[in-house]
């Protein structure tokens, strides 16, 4: 369970505090899954940063199965955050000196786990990705539709609860926005994560269970 309690960020200048978000709540089940949408600038990558652990909050909670991330030691937020959350951004973030499957391992270098066989698991997500004919080529060799299908497998390889993408089709086109968000939802609905999703395709944002819009600083149902 995510449970978001009035949650705002603000940041300092000048002038005075420049308020991004306001008083957020939100709460989310293994299973659920909504999108975020808005005008640019409005907060919702900034939204998506704080509930992933990457950037505390100016108030307020957030707690991903009763556990406060920002409660944590740098040490433990780290693992928190590796093993807890899956991220998949606008840019795929692939490394270009490793191949499919070494990029979908990446994340299960970075902390010790419980994985007994995390090779397996990669290999099983990049089979459902449609990419297991392609395990040791290189990003440079893959389409557009392809990295994203690479950075899914990724972000799913540890098993997180959380799962957070941030445009996730901006950059590609019609076809493979479609078989993109197709693997995303089948994915959500075979893992039972919860999934946020923040993107500027109202298309793509009416396919999820929910919708918000966050404008004003404020997050409201659609």
């Amino acid at each position: 369970m995510l449970e978001v309690l009035g949650l705002s960020k603000h940041y300092p200048t000048p002038a005075g505090p420049v308020v991004v978000l306001s008083e957020i709540d939100l709460r989310l089940d293994a299973g659920d899954s909504v999108s975020i949408v808005g005008p640019s600038g409005s907060g919702k990558s900034t939204l998506l940063y704080i509930l992933g652990a990457l950037e505390p909050p100016s108030a307020g909670s957030v707690r991903l199965n009763g556990t406060d991330p920002y409660a944590l030691d740098d040490r433990h937020l780290a693992a928190f955050r590796n093993r807890q959350v899956g991220f998949v951004f606008q840019d795929h973030h692939l490394l270009p000196q490793c191949t499919v499957l070494e990029n979908v391992l990446i994340p299960t270098l970075v902390t010790s786990g419980t994985d007994a066989t995390p090779r397996s698991r990669a290999l099983e997500l990049l089979d459902q990705v449609g990419l297991g004919h392609r395990l040791h080529h290189r990003p440079g060799e893959l389409s557009g539709g392809e990295k994203q299908r690479v950075s899914l497998a990724r972000a799913l390889v540890r098993h997180p609860q959380l799962v957070l993408c941030d445009e996730p089709t901006g950059n590609l086109d019609h076809d493979a926005t479609n078989a993109v968000a197709d693997l995303l939802l089948e994915l959500h609905r075979s893992q039972r994560t919860i999934l946020i999703v923040v993107t500027h395709n109202l298309d793509l944002a009416q396919r999820f269970a929910a919708t918000f819009r966050l404008s004003d600083a404020r997050l409201r149902p659609l």
